[in-house]
């Protein structure tokens, strides 16, 4: 490998858009994947914007090169729908950092690869479609990864962009923290609402006792989290702009399948495994797969 990976990336959507860009600015674009042929991609900030020449790439059978870092920024619904990118994409040792949502990322991907090393992380920024199909960065990118050697692929990739690269010695309690602060974020689906909602006595009240199920949910998955982290959580929606969005309640809006399970229905499952009662989530799960799947 040269100085920097050969990078692909499967997914320009909000989140691939962001990672797109970063590495553009730094003149390391990436071979862009995905369902339509877009011309470019657009990303949006406070101060300036960044424009990705396209088109992105439509036809795995069209993909001529293998590369050494393959980023997979699409929704756990669209899994089977990506795989043939990543036969395209990799080769024996290619590197595939899933930049997903939840704590399942390396059982999910497994099916879809043949031995590759799944790296999964935690993203912290958020980045919002907006109507003109540009994209709207909120804040400062950042992603964190665990401290494994596929590690060191990602931040050669990504050194010196806008994107920076946290590696965390206990990942599986970052991911967790950061699985609480999805599964809450839930309940804006149920509600029809955007963060402003969490600004009501009973709507912070419902999401802490949540929260707490979470909470014990995650401990006994081995993540070390304080009895702090539901208030924090709690305050950092407070702090939000009261029209900051969420993946799941842009997804339910557009009327698309919803990535309850990962994010909500987790909860539930390990829940029950380990003999936790999760009263709040065994109403909200039902209701978002509902709100998803139907029928109705």
């Amino acid at each position: 490998m040269s100085e920097y990976p050969t990078v692909a990336l499967i997914g320009p959507g909000a989140i691939g858009t962001t990672i797109a860009a970063a590495l553009h600015e730094v003149g390391r674009t990436p071979t862009m994947c995905g369902r339509t042929a877009h011309p470019q991609l657009e990303l949006r900030f406070d101060g300036g914007h960044i424009v990705v020449p396209g088109p992105v790439q439509i036809d795995p059978a069209a993909i001529q090169n293998t590369f050494d870092l393959v980023f997979v920024a699409v929704k756990s619904t669209q899994l089977e729908a990506m795989a043939p990118w990543l036969s395209a994409l990799c080769h024996a040792n290619s590197v595939v950092c899933v930049l997903q949502n939840g704590v399942e990322q390396q059982t999910l991907f497994a099916p879809y690869l043949s031995g590759n090393t799944v790296l999964p992380s935690v993203v912290w920024f958020p980045a919002q479609r907006e109507a003109d199909a540009s994209v709207w960065l909120r804040s400062k990118a950042r992603l964190t990864l665990p401290d494994t050697p596929a590690t060191r692929v990602v931040l050669a990739a990504l050194h010196g962009t806008r994107c920076s690269v946290d590696v965390a010695q206990d990942f599986t309690s970052v991911a967790w923290r950061k699985l609480l602060q999805n599964a809450v974020a839930g309940l804006m689906v149920l509600a029809g609402r955007r963060a402003g909602m969490f600004s009501r006595t009973d709507i912070s009240s419902l999401s802490l006792a949540y929260l707490r199920e979470c909470l014990a949910v995650a401990r006994a998955e081995g993540a070390i989290l304080g009895d702090e982290v539901p208030q924090e959580i709690v305050d950092g929606f407070h702090r939000s702009p009261a029209d900051l969005g969420t993946s799941i309640l842009a997804d339910r809006q557009a009327g698309r399948p919803l990535e309850w399970d990962i994010r909500n229905g987790v909860v539930q499952r390990y829940g029950q495994a380990h003999g936790i009662p999760t009263p709040i989530s065994d109403v909200v799960v039902p209701l978002l797969a509902a709100a998803s799947d139907g029928p109705g």
